[in-house]
């Protein structure tokens, strides 16, 4: 249901560890989503299902913040996502 981590996060170092450890956290928030968002979906008892839903919301939350870090420390990747926007919009409309 999780996702595996191929490696031990302890281990890393140097000067790539801090965007390692942050995509880590965002695999981890992302999974998080699906789990309370899928757990909402299995319920009948609305009280729950609002719960569950308010927690997915505030996983998404945390995705936009790891996000953000990342995006400070890999200047490559706010291009690639930049240029990935694009291709969709001209792919999409």
């Amino acid at each position: 249901m999780f996702s595996q981590i191929p490696f031990d996060p302890k281990t890393l170092n140097g000067k790539d560890a801090v965007k390692e450890i942050l995509r880590i956290a965002l695999v981890a928030e992302y999974d998080a989503i699906s789990l309370y968002e899928q757990l909402a979906a299995s319920t009948d008892r609305e009280d729950i299902k609002k719960v569950f839903l308010d927690i997915a919301r505030e996983e998404k939350e945390h995705v936009g913040e790891f996000q953000a870090l990342l995006l400070k420390e890999d200047p490559e990747q706010t291009a690639a996502i930049e240029k990935g926007a694009k291709e969709i919009e001209e792919l999409a409309g």
